[in-house]
């Protein structure tokens, strides 16, 4: 439990940080009830912001941490899932893992929301956590502790599209009108949009993957789509929990994948109903608005020729003499 003094430190260190994000630059935007605030190149809403700023100041990283870092909407949920099921192989079989009864951002929680302040609750037996936060707003403590890192990329176009349907269920849900698709798309291109701009999020774990590829593997949301066992394998390896020799043989990998699946995923009771930080106020989400299609490629269905066009050129601008193609 937290002490007195705790809270207290905890108290003003909220209202410090609540007084210097009023005086960032803001953008009321995408329909949603929060302003975005730029605050060192990215887009935060409020909440994400104060949690950077607590993680920064108090998260504590341990050697043995593995946290799964990604942009919104670029398979986070996915990932969460198939690394814990890997994780918990053993502990748990296909009828009694937690995913069966929990959506995957509950059962790997987000260090700026969940651990920010004092960790003393985090159940160290499961070393997984997640952020949407960019490389260099990560807490001095990870990259000291060398702790590792697993980081998913995804296609921009496919990226924005989901992204805005994601707002505009989420604004639904609300009763707030959402922005219609051109806008929107203006928004994301400019870098406007939660935790953006997404090149430079993208850019900065992509550079650090370099530095230190024994620290950071780099995952684009593509290559897992298309050969899901063999990258689970990767995975498993770089997270310390390779696959035995018996385990591959007895299709261990393969029945991950399978648990894992969109359509599996998609399917379970728990990701249908139900509410993710339920009691949070404007954080509480359905369930339901985190699962959508999961397909690669799905932007032709949604984005003109020109914007197509636009952001693929945006992204060669971008990412030009970084060695990095999406």
């Amino acid at each position: 439990m937290e002490s007195h003094i705790e809270k207290q430190n905890r108290d003003v260190l909220q209202k410090s940080f609540k007084e210097m994000i009023s005086t960032l630059p803001k953008e009321n935007c995408w329909g949603i009830p929060e302003a975005l605030y730029q605050y060192q190149g990215f887009w935060l809403t409020p909440p994400f912001l104060q949690g950077a700023l607590s993680a920064q100041q108090q998260f504590q990283a341990q050697p043995t941490d593995i946290i799964l870092c990604s942009s919104p909407r670029t398979g986070a949920a996915w990932l969460k899932s198939l690394t814990f099921a890997t994780i918990t192989r053993t502990s748990y079989n296909d009828s009694t893992t937690p995913l069966l009864s929990k959506m995957p951002h509950d059962v790997v929680p987000f260090m700026e929301f969940d651990h920010a302040q004092f960790s003393t609750n985090r159940h160290l037996g499961i070393p997984l956590l997640a952020t949407h936060l960019p490389y260099s707003f990560l807490p001095r403590s990870i990259i000291d502790s060398g702790c590792k890192l697993i980081y998913i990329c995804r296609d921009p176009k496919d990226t924005f599209v989901s992204l805005h349907h994601f707002i505009a269920r989420y604004n639904k849900s609300q009763n707030t009108q959402p922005v219609q698709l051109d806008e929107a798309f203006e928004l994301f291109y400019e870098g406007v949009n939660w935790y953006g701009p997404y090149w430079d999020h993208v850019l900065g774990y992509w550079k650090a993957s370099l530095e230190h590829p024994d620290k950071l593997l780099f995952l684009k949301y593509e290559e897992l789509i298309e050969d899901t066992v063999l990258y689970l394998k990767k995975i498993a390896e770089f997270m310390g929990y390779p696959f035995s020799s018996e385990e591959q043989q007895q299709g261990v990998p393969e029945n991950i994948v399978q648990l894992c699946s969109f359509e599996n995923l998609n399917g379970l009771e728990v990701n249908k109903t139900g509410k993710h930080r339920d009691g949070q106020g404007d954080l509480a989400m359905e369930n339901n608005i985190f699962f959508r299609k999961g397909k690669v490629g799905d932007w032709k269905n949604y984005l003109t020729t020109e914007m197509a066009r636009r952001l693929d050129q945006r992204t060669l601008q971008k990412f030009r003499g970084s060695g990095l193609s999406v």
